[in-house]
């Protein structure tokens, strides 16, 4: 199972990159940027350790039993299968900004996805520490990269 939680990270950081390597040659080198942001070749590596990192801790989470929620927490669904549910919804939200801000040049509404993004992934965190403290802090350099994200999305928003 390992091997489908990389393939399924794999799959969106490819599909993600086919639909926008062609607005990163292009559109993205005419943008003003701030003074912070890294050059091009910072992505790839950094991307692929992110999406390693979520692989495995999705994984971790999925070995474990699914408990029911304590303390009154309505829902469906057992913990395990509604921080799985969680990691597949930041996915989703990954991919999409990466659509948004490079395939459509939509910056204002990617900074609104790109918080919409961070909350995802704090919640898929916050869950995750729940079952594995081991799986939920493997989110943290990905919270913290978005975070970055985010506020460069934010200046470059500001500066076009």
């Amino acid at each position: 199972m390992f091997l489908a939680f990389l393939a399924a990270t794999y799959l969106v950081a490819g599909a993600s990159s086919a639909l926008t390597v062609g607005a990163i040659s292009t559109w993205y080198p005419t943008l003003a940027k701030p003074s912070f942001n890294p050059p091009n070749w910072v992505f790839g590596p950094v991307w692929t350790l992110l999406y390693t990192l979520m692989a495995i801790a999705a994984w971790l989470v999925w070995r474990l039993p699914d408990v029911p929620f304590r303390r009154g927490v309505v829902g469906v669904l057992g913990q395990r299968r509604a921080a799985l549910f969680w990691f597949g919804i930041q996915l989703a939200a990954n991919f999409l900004w990466s659509v948004v801000f490079f395939r459509f040049h939509q910056i204002g509404l990617a900074m609104v996805e790109v918080v919409f993004l961070w909350l995802a992934i704090a919640v898929t965190m916050a869950l995750f520490l729940r079952l594995s403290k081991s799986a939920g802090w493997m989110f943290a350099p990905y919270l913290a990269w978005v975070s970055f994200a985010g506020v460069l999305n934010f200046a470059i928003w500001r500066l076009n």
